[in-house]
């Protein structure tokens, strides 16, 4: 598997001033703050649009779809091992292949988006029994998303239910931990595989985090 690739200085650099942008809005006290973090905003934009062709506009508005205070995002990931295999979804957006999961709603409990992932993206029933790890999504995937997130990833029981796919996945499948599938190194990478294996040999090794 390839390692996952460094975060790019230019993508370093956006993502502060867009998180120094969109916080300092949400506090702005006046005409003068307001006009000066909707401007520095607007350069987080450009160099994202500089860097990646994508269309300025859309990175804007994508960087202003959660005004307030800038917080990390949660990803919320399952790992369901049976057998020496463990349980991937294979993703509609880039048709590759991850742990079931997703992003966590305000109001969540971290362990019930764990069961509500799986069940939805895979269609099996899972318990969940520890947290594996706590990662810092934006060092140990490849670094494409803009904004900041934290990944939790659980190990889980399976107990009942039946392989399903969803409108977010093309195929399910229990896959060998010696021949996995090409990865979606943002949602899962061998850092979070070799975790996982290391607390399935060894059911009292602790916690990782970043």
């Amino acid at each position: 598997m390839n390692e996952p690739e460094p975060i790019p200085k230019w993508l370093e650099w956006a993502r502060q001033i867009q998180s120094l942008g969109q916080t300092g809005l949400a506090f702005a006290s006046n005409d003068y703050e307001v006009e000066r973090n909707k401007k520095m905003l607007k350069l987080a934009a450009e160099i994202t649009s500089v860097y990646t062709n994508l269309e300025e506009k859309k990175i804007a508005d994508v960087m202003m779809q959660q005004p307030g205070y800038a917080t990390p995002k949660i990803d919320v990931r399952s790992a369901v091992v049976k057998d020496n295999t463990i349980l991937m979804v294979h993703e509609t957006t880039d048709k590759l292949w991850a742990l079931p999961g997703g992003w966590a709603d305000v109001g969540d409990i971290p362990s019930e988006v764990a069961v509500r992932e799986t069940k939805e993206e895979s269609g099996y029933d899972v318990e969940v029994t520890k947290v594996v790890g706590v990662f810092d999504a934006n060092r140990s995937g490849r670094p494409l998303e803009f904004f900041h997130a934290f990944k939790i990833i659980f190990l889980c029981n399976l107990i009942g239910g039946e392989a399903k796919t969803s409108s977010e996945t093309l195929d399910v499948k229990f896959q060998p931990f010696a021949t996995l599938p090409p990865l979606s190194q943002n949602r899962t990478n061998m850092k979070h595989i070799n975790e996982i294996m290391g607390h399935v040999k060894d059911p009292v090794r602790p916690t990782y985090f970043d």
